[in-house]
């Protein structure tokens, strides 16, 4: 999910204030020697990041170079990922929702084609460094020569608009999920957290369409941000598994974007995954007082992708000034581990994955930007994990799911 410029500089401020009182340390000389040579071992794969978003109003802006989070509140580029050990990442063509008329369709599908040639562009520019994967075995094969495997994923149906040949078009341009919804209702589905409540109550036809079209192409259906609804209806139908690129358990945290254990377990059921989300706001409570400034921001200016220049700027002071006076202090790595447990126990470690929604909001204590991704690993050994499971976690369990989305493809294909 992303959030706006100012979202960094809160977490930055949580991480220094607040981290080294509550952090956990990851320099146990016994499980750091176990946990690295597994992390070495692991093809690491983190489902969401918004690395785009942050990029394309920074035209200065070098993914090639390592930047310091703590003056740039950036927490992904290419020689940090190398840093942390993530071998691939699937960065995120997000839109925040617009108006839902032809010209806000226009709109969205001028934009995602905007960060489709970032994401093209950045790879194309340092092919010494990364490249463009699509399957498992791009991911594989660029780990192999040493680097790294850059995944696209989209964030909002709205990027569709009432258009569903685009699906082709984005495929073409290697996106390999889309998320249908987010945090407001379009064409295709409810999400979970409109205001306005349920209004197709699940899919819409038109979303009944876009699930197929998007089985018959091999591109994965991800139900983050989407409503308990219309979870149900995508794994109705869906012919094949599908995924919540970065969400987390709602019995540890109840918010309606986390999912409950009945959707977890059905989510199971048919063989898809979950991938861990690390944004605090889904996994603790926060300030009182901050909430409720919040919620006085986003009724004030209840659109950002409508917004002027002007307006943009004065949203972005005002929210500089609630982060001032109302921080939030993150969540750790070890919640997110225990979201990790939870779902371990109810329904094995086959359907669990990492996406950390890293320059969208998320960054926890332990795990702030991409250099930092061995402490999962670490964390995990810590708690008992196998080295297989590790390895699944990681990606063994996403790469499976996008094997069978592609032979579920292949075949109606082939009909």
């Amino acid at each position: 999910m992303s959030k706006t410029q100012s979202i960094y500089l809160l977490a930055f401020i949580s991480f220094f204030c607040h981290g080294m009182a509550i952090a956990q340390t990851y320099d146990d000389p016994k499980i750091k020697e176990k946990a690295g040579a597994i992390h070495a071992a692991a093809l690491s794969l983190d489902t969401h990041g918004d690395l785009p978003t942050y990029a394309i109003g920074r035209p200065d802006f070098d993914i090639s170079e390592e930047h310091d989070v703590k003056t740039t509140r950036s927490q992904i580029d290419f020689p940090r990922m190398k840093k942390g050990g993530l071998d691939a990442m699937f960065y995120a063509v997000y839109l925040g929702q617009g108006q839902r008329t032809p010209e806000g369709n226009a709109l969205a599908k001028e934009k995602a084609l905007k960060l489709f040639d970032l994401i093209h562009e950045a790879v194309n520019k340092h092919p010494d460094m990364a490249g463009l994967a699509t399957t498992p075995e791009d991911a594989y094969r660029l780990k192999d020569e040493g680097k790294l495997a850059i995944f696209i994923g989209i964030e909002n149906g709205w990027a569709i608009g009432k258009d569903l040949s685009l699906l082709k078009t984005y495929y073409d341009l290697g996106a390999r999920y889309m998320t249908l919804s987010h945090t407001t209702n379009n064409d295709i589905c409810d999400s979970s957290t409109d205001p306005k409540g349920a209004e197709h109550h699940g899919l819409s036809d038109f979303g009944k369409q876009v699930v197929a079209e998007m089985n018959r192409l091999g591109m994965m259906v991800d139900i983050s941000h989407t409503s308990d609804e219309t979870f149900y209806d995508a794994i109705k139908y869906s012919k094949a598994p599908i995924i919540a690129s970065h969400s987390s358990a709602r019995a540890l945290y109840n918010h309606p974007r986390n999912m409950d254990d009945d959707m977890i377990k059905t989510l199971a059921k048919h063989g898809g995954v979950i991938q861990m989300n690390m944004l605090s706001g889904y996994l603790k409570d926060g300030n009182p007082k901050r909430a409720a400034a919040m919620k006085a921001l986003r009724e004030k200016y209840p659109n950002n992708a409508n917004l002027t220049d002007s307006e943009k700027e004065i949203r972005r002071k005002a929210m500089e000034e609630i982060n001032k006076k109302y921080p939030e202090e993150l969540a750790t790595l070890q919640m997110v581990a225990d979201h990790i447990d939870h779902i371990a126990k109810l329904v094995g470690t086959d359907h669990i994955g990492i996406g950390a929604d890293l320059d969208g909001g998320g960054g926890v204590i332990g795990m702030y930007d991409v250099s930092k991704m061995g402490n999962v690993t670490y964390e995990l050994v810590k708690r008992g994990y196998s080295e297989e499971d590790i390895k699944k976690i990681w990606s063994g369990n996403l790469f499976r799911v996008m094997k069978e989305v592609e032979q579920v493809a292949q075949s109606l294909q082939a009909q």
